[in-house]
């Protein structure tokens, strides 16, 4: 949804919730000046309008705007003056100290590089992929498209491309996110036409298309952001022609990124789309060993021990480090001599047997809630629509709204590319019956209970 869009259906919903005097008293005058990321900047006339609205409507505001937008807005309230002040300061220091080469962001974890990054069969591909494009930058594979599930290290090997090109050359790299150049481009177009507002554009344009090497992470999130698409559409355009370097991820391939532009699935395409596997025992072993290398732990530990692990944690490298971290915590508070697999598995038992959902992720309450019900993901995610299905998807879906900090919109994303709508639909659905259904809340609870 448009932010002047955004705003017009607020407003409206407002007016539904109250009396027209309080909407006219406190609402009729107010201006929406600025949406940036999750805070939102209204500008009211009086000084009153912030205490009434602040004390009084704040919580309805935040209800309507996260029922439209599936975000909960930080909600800021500004007089005139004050809003002036604050594009003055920003007119007079941040257009022009932004456009010094010299205090440029590129984003980049320096940690993050190719002789930290693991290889095994699953991974081998992308990493020569990787390098290639790390060597010649704009010349070979672009764009360049690393898709796999989530934990398999696709951030890490993006990361350690843009460290290696600016390390060895003196091309200027930026890596983002989706989420971030989502949420930069609906914070110009919420902005009033005015000299302001074509400098924050220009701004963007010249951030986002004068740079060698544009990485983006988690490009699926573009999904129903149609204004969004079009601006990456013509970003991406500036850059391809220019011969600069594009890198993306994504947790599926082009060919399923369905409610993504087709002109922007087939330029994905042009280049090299590579593909991460989950790693194999022998990668995960050798990833355990990398992780225990100058921790207090790696004298002590047995090689059952490290096959133990690596076995128990088979889809999911962020996992495989929780359970390292488990273990070492455990190990600091008992101070065996050795970590043997007896020791190992009274440290874990209670992490790998309960925790095998890892963290209250969509995807991790997704296996949860299919293995409670004995049904598959592919049933949660599809459109099947058999009662015991359709329900067990409202209640992953309540779950991934509660548990979790996504949008709406990610969670319908994650659903099989359900609307926001149905997900607020299934959530309301679960919410209310679990008023009057015991049943249904020790199930819930049971499920809860994994994470």
């Amino acid at each position: 949804m448009l932010v002047e869009e955004l705003w017009t259906t607020f407003l409206s919903n407002v007016k539904n919730e109250i009396n027209s005097a309080s909407y006219n008293a406190w609402f009729n005058d107010l201006k929406l000046i600025l949406v940036e990321n999750d805070s939102l900047t209204i500008q009211v006339p009086m000084e009153i309008h912030k205490k009434i609205l602040g004390d009084n409507y704040y919580s309805l505001m935040e209800e309507i705007l996260f029922n439209l937008s599936g975000i909960t807005y930080n909600i800021k309230f500004v007089l005139e003056e004050e809003q002036q002040k604050i594009i003055k300061e920003m007119e007079t220091s941040n257009f022009e100290t932004t456009k010094v080469d010299d205090l440029w962001e590129n984003n980049l974890d320096k940690s993050l590089n190719f002789d930290n990054y693991i290889v095994g069969n699953t991974n081998r591909f992308a990493k020569v992929a990787g390098m290639a494009v790390a060597e010649q930058p704009g010349k070979i594979h672009n764009p360049l498209f690393i898709y796999g599930k989530s934990g398999l290290g696709k951030t890490h090997l993006m990361h350690a491309i843009g460290n290696f090109i600016t390390e060895t050359t003196n091309k200027k790299v930026l890596y983002t996110t989706s989420d971030m150049f989502m949420n930069e481009y609906i914070g110009i177009a919420g902005m009033e036409k005015g000299k302001n507002a074509i400098d924050y554009s220009n701004n963007f344009k010249n951030k986002y298309r004068n740079v060698d090497v544009l990485i983006i992470d988690d490009i699926q999130y573009l999904v129903g952001a149609d204004k969004t698409q079009e601006e990456f559409f013509y970003t991406f355009n500036a850059l391809h022609q220019a011969n600069k370097q594009i890198i993306i991820s994504s947790d599926r391939s082009p060919d399923d990124l369905k409610k993504i532009e087709e002109r922007l699935r087939s330029r994905f395409m042009w280049g090299l789309p590579v593909n991460i596997d989950p790693p194999d025992f022998e990668l995960r072993v050798r990833i355990i060993k990398e992780k225990l290398k100058g921790k207090s732990i790696e004298d002590k530990i047995d090689e059952n021990v490290i096959q133990f692990i690596a076995n128990s944690c088979q889809n999911d490298v962020r996992f495989l480090e929780g359970t390292l971290n488990r273990l070492m915590a455990y190990t600091a508070m008992i101070v065996p001599d050795r970590i043997d697999l007896e020791f190992a598995n009274e440290a874990l038992k209670d992490y790998l047997n309960v925790n095998i959902y890892s963290d209250s992720s969509i995807e991790n309450i997704q296996k949860a809630v299919a293995d409670y019900y004995h049904i598959t993901i592919e049933d949660l995610k599809g459109k099947k629509r058999s009662a015991k299905i359709a329900y067990s998807r409202q209640i992953g879906m309540y779950l991934s709204r509660m548990l979790t900090d996504e949008t709406v919109s990610r969670i319908g994303l994650e659903f099989g590319g359900r609307d926001h709508s149905t997900v607020i639909h299934g959530c309301d659905k679960i919410t209310e019956d679990l008023k009057n259904n015991k049943q249904l809340e020790l199930e819930i609870n049971e499920i809860k209970s994994k994470f």
